[in-house]
């Protein structure tokens, strides 16, 4: 056997050992679906929590998980209403929120900021259909399904791309990674992402609901209004807390024994601990 023979041999093994890893990992994963409203629905399965619109328009989705997952995304949609989803949101470009672009993109038109087109576009292998088709940089309106759906970028938070979507009608918002329910959340800083433009876009969403809304969050549970406030009174404090200890001239050793305050240590969950929140914090706001 040639020696190119041979490397191509064990690329092929590695790449196909690594499909088996990722069907394996997902293979005990359902999705689940919970209805909203008369046309909206939340499906959770692993990774993000995906919002659905579907009426007599067709279907459209926001977030589409890990791509191992699409078919069974797919089978639970057909549960509620027959055909392929027309429209796909992405709220920002992370794998588990774009991941089944490939498939959903093959006949629906993906929208997403500028930037998440920047970002998919950068990784190698992306597929031409799981790249964003309509793009926009600041807000654009789809009226679907008797509602009208807005998706309103307001700037750096959770990356560089977040769009938040609130339905005019429904009084329902999906906040993307804008929002871990009662978690310490991921602000990707190697991604666009800001601690201080996380808290103020959470701020901002707030303004626009009321007690009623219906929240959907990234990860999470379905939540409301006053979940969010929560949510933003640990951002909040958080951002208050390390800069104290900035202002004390306190070492990231010295804070990370220190700890969060007690009332948040709960928040730390297997993704983000304390330790990274921590980490996270330091490394944004020391600038």
């Amino acid at each position: 056997m040639t020696r190119t023979s041979l490397s191509c041999l064990l690329a092929l093994s590695i790449t196909s050992f690594s499909t088996l890893a990722d069907d394996d990992r997902f293979k005990d994963v359902t999705i689940t679906s919970q209805k909203l409203t008369e046309n909206a629905y939340m499906f959770t399965g692993s990774g993000g929590n995906i919002g659905v619109s579907a009426g007599i328009d067709g279907i459209l989705i926001i977030d589409d998980q890990f791509a191992p997952l699409a078919d069974k995304i797919s089978a639970t949609l057909n549960e509620i209403q027959a055909g392929k989803p027309k429209y796909v949101i992405n709220t920002h470009y992370h794998g588990d929120h774009t991941g089944g672009n490939a498939l959903f993109g093959e006949q629906g038109i993906i929208f997403a900021h500028h930037n998440v087109l920047k970002r998919l576009s950068a990784k190698e292998g992306t597929p031409k259909a799981a790249l964003p088709v309509v793009t926009y940089s600041k807000d654009v309106s789809i009226r679907f399904n008797n509602d009208t759906l807005t998706l309103k970028h307001m700037g750096p938070g959770h990356t560089d791309g977040d769009s938040v979507v609130f339905w005019e009608n429904d009084n329902l918002v999906h906040m993307g990674d804008l929002f871990f329910k009662d978690r310490f959340p991921y602000v990707d800083l190697n991604g666009g992402g800001s601690v201080i433009g996380y808290r103020d876009n959470v701020a901002k969403a707030l303004t626009m609901m009321d007690k009623q809304t219906q929240v959907i969050p990234g990860h999470g549970e379905l939540a409301n209004k006053n979940d969010l406030m929560k949510f933003k009174h640990m951002l909040d404090d958080s951002i208050n807390w390390m800069k104290k200890k900035l202002t004390q001239g306190k070492t990231l050793e010295q804070i990370q024994a220190e700890g969060v305050p007690a009332k948040w240590k709960d928040w730390s969950w297997n993704f983000i601990t304390e330790e990274k929140w921590i980490n996270t914090l330091y490394q944004d706001l020391k600038k």
